[in-house]
């Protein structure tokens, strides 16, 4: 079994490549020749917390893994990030178990390429100012992939601190082609935004229509179980895509933002206009005006961590990188 740490992932994960293989990973869940169940939850009431296994296999990829991810919301602001990952992948025809790997790294760098998946299928084309909401791990790794779809020059930070937003400006500033500054509010950093990156712990919405300017593409992947990212307003009027409508109808926290609206009227669940998949594979339309607010809402699927896998572990082989060890 191949073994492989963080900084290794960190290093032999190509996100151009990753963004670009997900592509034709989403269209094969959408036309159901993927796998990916719905994940299943230990949960942890007194730290807000759980531990789930989200088991997938791809076979144009050639993968079959599952990931066990704890979600404590708690970590925000500590040492420990908020998500931490283990990915165990195994070979597709026989089941052996060929590799252990961090995951913490996969499902920071798979859910910002996926969000900048989104942003390749409905942002507009001249999209040049990104809204960053949010200053944790999920903020940094949207930040970089985002500049990897869409010309952007100039990005807003905004958080709940404003010494992590201007460090984490400054951060940016010294690695990113564009001119990035802290904000003070949410509000601010989505004034005039073109794309707006959602990746809070928020208990109430980070989001809200009158703060958005028409034809912006949001993505929201931020999680807290007992709030929402996204106003109602927003829900309704924008056109709102997902990873799956099966795992985005889930009756689980990470669903809030849909599943709130849909239980009190506000929408229905005819209301989610696309999976990604379908856009890719051209089943479903995108954007169909320049006004348009489009909204990409994530809760995370397998799919995406067996294809960052499967990219991982084809460089580790091409490099000779890891330490293999036998558990018999």
């Amino acid at each position: 079994m191949l073994v492989l740490g963080r900084s290794q992932v960190e290093a032999l994960l190509d996100i151009d490549r990753l963004i670009d293989a997900l592509a034709p990973a989403m269209a094969d869940l959408s036309a159901g020749l993927a796998s990916a169940p719905n994940r299943v939850a230990a949960l942890v009431p007194e730290r807000e917390g759980f531990l789930a296994a989200m088991p997938g296999y791809v076979p144009s990829a050639g993968t079959l893994m599952s990931k066990l991810v704890s979600l404590f919301p708690d970590n925000a602001g500590t040492r420990l990030p908020t998500h931490q990952a283990l990915i165990v992948v195994f070979d597709p025809d026989t089941g052996e178990p060929t590799a252990l790997l961090d995951g913490t790294a996969i499902t920071a760098m798979r859910t910002a390429a996926c969000s900048a998946l989104s942003a390749r299928l409905l942002a507009r084309e001249d999209a040049t100012v990104l809204a960053v909401l949010g200053t944790g791990v999920q903020a940094r790794s949207h930040a970089r992939a985002m500049c990897r779809v869409r010309p952007i020059r100039r990005i807003r930070v905004a958080g709940r601190d404003p010494a992590k937003a201007a460090a984490l400006a400054g951060e940016l500033s010294s690695e990113l082609e564009a001119e990035v500054r802290a904000v003070s509010t949410y509000a601010e950093a989505l004034d005039g935004a073109d794309l707006a990156a959602a990746t809070t712990h928020a208990l109430e919405p980070v989001v809200r229509r009158p703060w958005l300017t028409p034809g912006v593409h949001v993505t929201s992947v931020g999680f807290n179980p007992a709030g929402r990212e996204i106003d109602d307003a927003t829900i309704a009027e924008a056109l709102v895509c997902v990873e799956s409508r099966q795992a985005a109808l889930e009756a689980s926290p990470a669903s809030n933002d849909l599943l709130s609206p849909i239980r009190r009227g506000v929408i229905t669940a005819e209301h989610i206009h696309a999976e990604l998949g379908e856009i890719v594979a051209g089943s479903r339309p995108g954007r169909t005006s320049p006004d348009q607010i489009t909204l990409y809402k994530s809760v995370g699927v397998a799919v995406q961590d067996a294809v960052a896998a499967a990219l991982v572990l084809t460089a580790a082989r091409e490099q000779s990188v890891g330490e293999d060890i036998t558990l018999r």
